[in-house]
């Protein structure tokens, strides 16, 4: 029998970011862990599941290593995936440990809370750029992105001044296919932070790099977690603040709700997390068994790539009730946007706070926002790790 071929929105074309693909829907429905082909030609385990997908983030039996790195099966071809993959097991765990270790407190709940207002002002800055553009505007471009951009820096400690040199470097290191480039790419980021970690070491700010200073010797430990930091949250955020502008569109009444009632558009933002990338694979990042691994009938031998996909398992019958009907009362939304146990995304709750903050504001400020083109329109950037919108228009 031969494996289907996981789909991926990698290649860019026409976008189905709010249509679950029916081949992922398919599988699901088959089993919980399924066989397939990656994008990349290698084969692979697909977990389809929600309740399967939780098992696997609690075994230390799946990491992001492999005895033969050169020669692991990849989800695609990317050089910065590459990147992640370690041919040590044991200090592949303890760089995960370590990174969770010195980025937690600085996602506690008193500080993201002390950061609201600075949020909030980033928000209303980025607000007045975008309705200073001429109609219909791209939001991504002017208002996501940027958003998304410096609220991270203020958060690191990334001067304005250097913004624009860190966003070149962050875009060269996710594109497929040249590995040389992404290299250098690598090379001049950390190089960047490292050389700014120096700075703050000897003059301390309230920003993630002077607290990473305090509890790492080396300038150079600093700038790997600080672009891992900025990789993992600035497109993340930036693309569902677009597709949460998408979604609230189509669903007015919806909108109109969530901005009469602060709780509702909490519950909001909790939907758009689960809900609204449904064409996207959450599969990406490499994991690999480091040991048999048998769920029911499937054993994933050591060294088999293990996709999880926490797209499609937001979609799983059996734990949400008519998953893709779009319900920002839907109680309770126990979506895996974010990871679960020790693979949770420690900035999970600043990421809330800025969805929310973002929200709010577009549709409080510009009332009349809506999408200048049809849903059906909407593309996906074409050769990026990433996978986003390539812009969104829109019009008030």
């Amino acid at each position: 029998m031969v494996n289907p071929t996981l789909p991926t929105s990698l290649e860019g074309g026409e976008s189905s970011v709010l249509r679950l693909s029916p081949l992922l829907r398919e599988l699901q429905m088959r089993a919980p862990i399924t066989k397939i082909t990656t994008p990349a030609g290698d084969e692979g385990w697909l977990v389809t599941r929600h309740a399967e997908l939780k098992q696997l983030l609690h075994d230390e039996r799946l990491a992001r290593a492999h005895a033969d790195p050169a020669n692991a099966p990849r989800f695609v071809k990317s050089p910065l995936m590459d990147l992640l993959i370690s041919d040590d097991i044991e200090a592949s765990r303890a760089a995960h440990a370590e990174l969770r270790s010195v980025l937690t407190p600085q996602f506690s709940a008193r500080r993201v809370l002390n950061m609201m207002p600075v949020v909030e002002e980033i928000a209303g800055q980025m607000l007045d750029g975008l309705a200073a553009q001429e109609r219909p505007a791209d939001l991504r471009a002017n208002f996501s992105l940027p958003y998304a951009l410096t609220v991270l820096c203020a958060l690191i400690g990334i001067p304005v001044e250097e913004q624009g040199r860190l966003l070149a470097a962050l875009g060269a290191m996710g594109t497929l296919n040249d590995a040389e480039g992404v290299a250098k790419s690598q090379a001049e980021l950390y190089g960047m932070l490292a050389e700014l970690a120096g700075r703050r070491r000897a003059e301390p700010q309230e920003d993630v790099i002077s607290q990473l200073c305090q509890v790492l010797p080396e300038d150079e430990r600093v700038g790997p977690i600080a672009a891992a930091l900025l990789f993992a949250g600035l497109d993340s955020v930036a693309s569902h603040v677009d597709l949460g502008v998408v979604m609230f569109t189509l669903y007015p009444d919806q909108l109109q709700d969530a901005l009469a009632d602060e709780k509702l558009m909490r519950s909001g933002v909790e939907e758009i997390l689960r809900a609204a990338k449904a064409g996207g694979s959450g599969a990406a990042l490499p994991r690999y068994a480091t040991d048999d691994i048998t769920i029911g009938d499937v054993t994933m031998h050591t060294g088999d790539l293990v996709l999880l996909d926490f797209t499609l398992v937001n979609f799983d019958e059996a734990v949400f009730d008519e998953p893709e009907v779009f319900d920002i009362r839907r109680s309770p939304n126990e979506h895996l946007t974010f990871g679960h146990g020790i693979w949770h995304c420690v900035g999970a709750p600043l990421a809330r706070m800025m969805l929310k903050t973002a929200y709010t504001q577009l549709f409080t400020k510009l009332p009349g926002l809506k999408l200048a083109r049809p849903v059906e329109e909407l593309q996906v950037t074409s050769g990026q790790l990433n996978g986003g919108l390539t812009e969104l228009l829109v019009t008030w």
